[in-house]
């Protein structure tokens, strides 16, 4: 592939769908966001994404695309299995329909895994060959990179680290789990927790306010205790943690850290770093994209 072929990363979220068009480097020529329509089901959503194409690739110079939906996907990326709060999103097989429209060659992936994905080609996870990325927003998504490859599993669900146990009695999860992870550290949880959005308490805790930087630390305390779980099965070289919440990380990054420390044996975390990912709301359509230019070239 020469450095003139291009490709499409589309980020499909709730209320709005981000697409890009890169060069093989890593270069955006071009990105465009609309918004999701509503109410967001598959045919209205795959309208809205063949007239984005068009705009975002007006001369037709794409070559192929990836798409990041919010849930899981098949591990051949062709089908949608679930679009959490998307209606009728169920086993839609979207890489098919994007094909037919736009005759171009299309893989589909969890948003997270894509996310990790672009933090792996571009972003903070460049220094690292194992790390672990948790998406902090209105849920908590994630995606794993082993050997600097996503890992998504046996049927492409894997990587769902927001959803593991943190509280067996805690409240209930979408996902049918109870006390997950996300239910604690969630930008939802933070607002249920405080009546307060993120930013509202990272500036509350930079003007020295006790309960605010009370909050945090407990809020860093639960983050560890799940991470914990995560670095003794994985073991990487890096947690990293994305989504708007890291813009307070410095008030909660101790604790999280402290946590670590104390819940895992020195063996397992023995290097591992703790750091906030780079890209911020383009991490999505970085990572479709890498994943569409792998579905061309064969190998990232």
């Amino acid at each position: 592939m020469t450095n003139d072929h291009q490709v499409i990363g589309i980020d499909l979220g709730g209320s709005a769908i981000k697409l890009g068009r890169f060069l093989p480097d890593g270069t955006c020529l071009q990105s465009l966001t609309v918004p999701t329509p509503q109410p967001a089901t598959p045919t209205a959503v795959l309208l809205a994404m063949v007239e984005a194409i068009a705009q975002v690739d007006p001369q037709r110079q794409a070559v192929a695309i990836g798409v990041g939906t919010p849930g899981p996907a098949d591990a051949a990326g062709r089908i949608a299995k679930v679009a959490i709060n998307l209606p009728d999103w169920y086993n839609v097989p979207l890489a098919d329909w994007l094909e037919a429209k736009t005759g171009l060659p299309t893989v589909v992936a969890n948003d997270a895994n894509c996310a990790g994905v672009g933090e792996a080609w571009l972003g903070v996870g460049r220094k690292f060959k194992h790390f672990i990325l948790l998406t902090i927003g209105t849920g908590v998504g994630g995606a794993i990179i082993l050997n600097g490859e996503l890992f998504i599993g046996h049927r492409g669900a894997s990587g769902e680290l927001g959803l593991i146990t943190l509280h067996p009695d805690g409240p209930p999860c979408k996902s049918g789990n109870q006390g997950s992870l996300e239910q604690y550290v969630s930008v939802t949880a933070i607002r249920r927790r405080t009546g307060k959005e993120p930013a509202e308490l990272g500036a509350l805790a930079e003007a020295g306010d006790p309960a605010a930087l009370q909050f945090w630390s407990e809020y860093g305390k639960d983050l560890g205790a799940g991470l914990a779980s995560l670095v003794y099965v994985l073991s990487p070289e890096a947690v990293a943690i994305g989504g708007g919440a890291c813009a307070c990380a410095e008030f909660f990054f101790p604790a999280t850290w402290a946590e670590i420390e104390r819940r895992v044996e020195p063996c397992s975390r023995e290097g591992l770093q703790l750091v906030c990912a780079e890209l911020g709301n383009q991490a999505g359509i970085v990572g479709a994209a890498k994943l569409a230019l792998t579905k061309v070239v064969g190998n990232w």
